[in-house]
């Protein structure tokens, strides 16, 4: 590009300065030098051009679109190199293997539930109604069979008991005095002193007072049962779990139980059971009970397995025995443990197991050290690793971790045994 300089103009016609003016077609520079002054040194005078606007704005162009490209290929232009995995690398990948050998496993089902009297007795007012005067027990007191829970008010019930009881007196010293008249009646029967038509009434009569005896007595006994009744007593040995009476409530028959007394004490553990777990299952299998906050567990014995499923839940009922202990209350939540089978099974880290949509499977390495895919079923997750219960004899080479970047028939090597490390003690 070129640049284009000013015109130079001719020198004036009269000029007294000593000025020398500088042409296009002069090469050069030439020194003029005026008397009494100094010489100029020959290099220290130059002419610079001086560069229009457009040339200005034109190269700032320029700068700015080199800025520009070099800013785009340092952030789209570069490419970084495509992650290789081991599959895809050229030599030929070193992987660590194991053999699962068999271990003792124990299979188990696990089921959840909550601790419950397994008879559980509401006791309720069954006479009349009436005002509880005393409440005789507590919430978790043994009680014995008969022992007195409550007292309803019998006042009402006294007094007819009593009024019964006179004319049971009553109707028994009339039913004698017609048993003696009879009886003399019948002594004079031969002599003919009383017609056989008197003698038949006062038989009748004799008859009817014995019947009226009777009568009076099963009222009297009715009565002396209500009055019974207004004393709220246990019927069996056990345990009371809750109450609900106080003093002064009115209670009434057919109301809401006034106690709840588990029979003899007897708890046992109430859950649901998976649909698969409960055809492994069996009555009198032992079962272990945890509690929450109880490090101590409780055993037990299957008791009862449900008859039906529920077509919701998929779930079934289960009852574990369990011996009476303090510590069991029921309505406490609970966690069962039943032990259903107890093998041998291969054990592999959790590491060594993959699954996808067609299941779990490991990777085994073949004899000439080729990579095999291979089907197995888990049964279980323990501490030790994942329980194979379908699938491994426990002799085969498992690829232990990385298999994800492994694929099916691919060649690798197969790494040495670590080594222990064995301490030595300096002499």
């Amino acid at each position: 590009m070129g640049t284009n300089l000013d015109p130079i103009l001719p020198p004036p016609a009269e000029s007294k300065d000593p000025v020398t003016w500088i042409g296009r077609d002069r090469p050069g520079l030439e020194r003029v030098t005026q008397p009494g002054t100094a010489a100029f040194e020959p290099g220290e005078l130059s002419v610079r051009p001086r560069m229009s606007r457009r040339v200005w704005v034109i190269g700032s162009v320029v700068v700015a679109l080199l800025l520009i490209l070099v800013a785009a290929s340092r952030l789209f232009g570069g490419h970084k190199p495509p992650a290789t995995t081991l599959a895809d690398s050229g030599n030929e990948p070193l992987v660590t293997v194991l053999v699962p050998a068999l271990q003792p496993v124990t299979a188990s089902v696990t089921f959840t539930g909550a601790i419950a009297a397994r008879y559980d007795m509401p006791i309720a007012n069954e006479g009349d109604t009436g005002r509880i005067l005393a409440v005789y027990a507590e919430a978790g007191d043994h009680v014995k069979r008969g022992q007195a829970l409550a007292r309803i008010d019998d006042s009402v019930m006294v007094q007819q008991v009593n009024r019964l009881a006179a004319s049971l007196e009553q109707a028994k010293a009339q039913a004698a005095l017609s048993a003696a008249e009879f009886k003399r009646a019948q002594g004079v029967e031969a002599a003919g002193a009383l017609s056989a038509e008197d003698i038949e009434k006062r038989r009748a009569t004799a008859v009817t007072d014995a019947a009226n005896v009777k009568v009076v007595a099963a009222q009297l006994a009715e009565a002396q049962a209500r009055l019974q009744r207004t004393h709220i007593v246990a019927p069996v040995d056990g345990t009371v779990l809750t109450r609900n009476a106080e003093v002064g409530q009115i209670a009434s028959p057919g109301g809401p139980s006034l106690f709840r007394v588990a029979s003899g004490g007897e708890v046992e553990m109430r859950g649901q059971i998976a649909e698969q777990d409960l055809a492994q299952v069996k009555i009198g299998q032992g079962a272990t009970v945890h509690l929450t906050g109880i490090d101590r567990p409780f055993p037990g014995t299957v008791r009862l397995l449900g008859a039906i499923i529920d077509p919701n839940t998929r779930l079934g009922d289960i009852r574990i025995t369990l011996k009476p202990d303090p510590a069991l209350r029921p309505g406490a939540f609970a966690r069962g443990d039943v032990t259903i089978d107890k093998t041998q099974r291969p054990v592999l880290p959790q590491t060594a197991v993959m699954a996808d949509s067609n299941g779990s499977y490991v990777l085994l390495i073949t004899p000439d050290n080729k990579v095999q895919r291979h089907p197995v079923r888990v049964s279980g997750i323990t501490d030790a690793g994942a329980i194979i219960s379908d699938g491994l004899t426990g002799n085969e080479r498992v690829v232990a971790t990385a298999g994800g970047f492994l694929r099916d028939g691919e060649t690798v090597r197969v790494a040495p045994p670590a080594t222990p490390v064995v301490a030595t003690t300096a002499k």
